[in-house]
């Protein structure tokens, strides 16, 4: 009897994974929809795949739930999409160094367990979402390099404080504001990178 309730337990595991798997799947697979991919990168992206943990540039951790994306320099273009908030246990998202246009989704603050968000040197454009500042575990974020306006949200620098931020670089946009440097001791020490062109 205990046998049986010990296959049960780990087919029961087994389906949430799966379920877990092909989730993401198809959330990383609408994505590419959006995505022109010139050179192929992302063509082991196959929606027959029930397991993305296979696909290249997709990590997965021990429980094969993905944890990281890394499409850093793949020469895509197109945009981020909002589903991409739908990866709860993601701690990295790289898509620095390509053609990547549009807004930075505001659900991507729903990202509660990401560390690095490598967003640098593309074409992307509009603010810098307030939902960012969410983000309490994030160590890095890379914005330079891309066409974003307005302001760096209050919420965003407060993770410089109250979070783990070690690296915020919004250098090369068309952002608005001063920043000044500060030696306050109790916190940890934060790099903020921001050239002023105005």
């Amino acid at each position: 009897m205990k046998f049986v309730a010990m296959v049960f337990v780990v087919g029961a595991i087994a389906i949430i994974f799966a379920d877990c798997n092909s989730e993401a799947g198809d959330i990383l697979y609408g994505w590419k929809t959006y995505l022109i991919d010139p050179n192929n990168v992302l063509q082991s992206w196959d929606p027959t795949l029930d397991n993305p943990c296979t696909w290249f540039h997709v990590t997965c951790n021990g429980q094969n739930i993905v944890v990281r994306v890394d499409l850093g320099a793949a020469n895509l273009s197109g945009t981020l999409v909002p589903q991409l908030a739908m990866l709860s246990n993601l701690q990295y998202l790289q898509v620095q160094n390509n053609s990547i246009g549009g807004e930075i989704p505001s659900q991507l603050g729903n990202l509660t367990k990401l560390v690095s968000l490598g967003l640098g040197n593309n074409q992307l454009n509009g603010p810098i979402p307030s939902s960012l500042g969410n983000l309490k575990s994030l160590r890095w974020m890379r914005l330079n390099s891309n066409k974003l306006s307005g302001k760096i949200p209050i919420s965003v620098l407060k993770l410089i404080y109250w979070g783990n931020l070690q690296l915020l670089n919004v250098s090369d946009n068309q952002l608005a504001g001063t920043l000044r440097q500060a030696n306050q001791t109790g916190f940890a020490t934060t790099i903020v990178i921001q050239d002023m062109k105005a």
